[in-house]
């Protein structure tokens, strides 16, 4: 993969994590989709529209900005190569012909100059090791005016999953820090002000952020949504830093936990607090 900055994604999204949601699409897809709409709304996708989807992973938002533009066209750009495998493949399966798929970093990855109508991302733009250069390389890709559109994670405590997973501290190594706004990862840009501080340092103006909320399924049944829970990549380190017994009792204590956000039909749903952003290109 040429032009790579982000290393150490890199080779997290070619290893385990990247095989877990390669494997894992349609659950994720289930715990995210909620936020499909918002985004494509807010992007303002036309008929004639050049899509770029930064860390499109699996590739469903992207495959959707293809539908809503089936005269232009959807690429994919993404570090993971088992993820933008099966985003092939299911566009193949789904027979949408107006959308591809690249293996590249979007901190350094040599976009054409104004090439795109509009970029979107959902969940894909927490990662980057430097925000500012990230986004400015995406400005670049941009036309003049074109929109930029992404969802991040708001504040960890509005997000149920975080609070499942922080609920155990009495059993797993869960620290003072896990989600804590600002740091790298995850929660980057859970802070509104260091999000319109990065977009305007890399070009972008007229930032809008508002909060936007879906409830994702997040498995059938209360120890099915605790056994992925603890298969993420938090939750898998986490249970990497205790001993290798508290991994039942972790099971048990979550899987009870969840017990309360069982619904009527049986799935377990989890409400998720995003920012929805858009910037203009200057």
């Amino acid at each position: 993969m040429p032009d790579v900055v982000n290393s150490e994604q890199a080779q997290a999204w070619n290893g385990a994590e990247g095989i877990h949601w390669a494997r894992s699409q349609g659950r994720w897809n289930a715990v995210n989709g909620g936020f499909n709409e918002p985004l494509l709304d807010a992007a303002g996708i036309t008929a004639d529209h050049r899509v770029l989807d930064l860390g499109c992973g699996a590739g469903q938002t992207t495959r959707l900005a293809a539908l809503r533009a089936p005269r232009g066209h959807a690429l994919g750009l993404d570090l993971s190569a088992p993820m933008l495998a099966e985003a092939r493949a299911e566009a193949n399966r789904e027979g949408i012909a107006n959308v591809s798929f690249v293996q590249g970093d979007v901190q350094a990855h040599a976009f054409e100059t104004g090439a795109f109508d509009a970029a979107i991302s959902r969940y894909g733009v927490m990662f980057f090791t430097d925000l500012v250069a990230a986004f400015g390389n995406v400005g670049q890709a941009l036309r003049p005016g074109g929109r930029l559109a992404f969802v991040c994670p708001a504040d960890a405590a509005l997000n149920e999953w975080v609070t499942v997973m922080a609920s155990l501290r009495d059993i797993l190594p869960v620290g003072d820090d896990f989600g804590q706004p600002g740091l790298p990862g995850m929660f980057s840009l859970a802070a509104p002000d260091r999000i319109r501080a990065v977009l305007t340092e890399a070009g972008f103006t007229g930032i809008s952020i508002d909060k936007a909320q879906a409830c994702g399924v997040w498995g059938h049944g209360a120890e099915d949504a605790a056994e992925f829970l603890l298969a993420t990549g938090p939750g898998r380190h986490l249970l990497q830093q205790a001993p290798a017994a508290a991994r039942p009792q972790a099971l048990r204590a979550l899987t009870d936990r969840l017990r309360t956000h069982e619904t009527a039909d049986g799935t377990v749903q989890l409400i998720s607090t995003s920012w929805l952003v858009t910037a203009d290109n200057a």
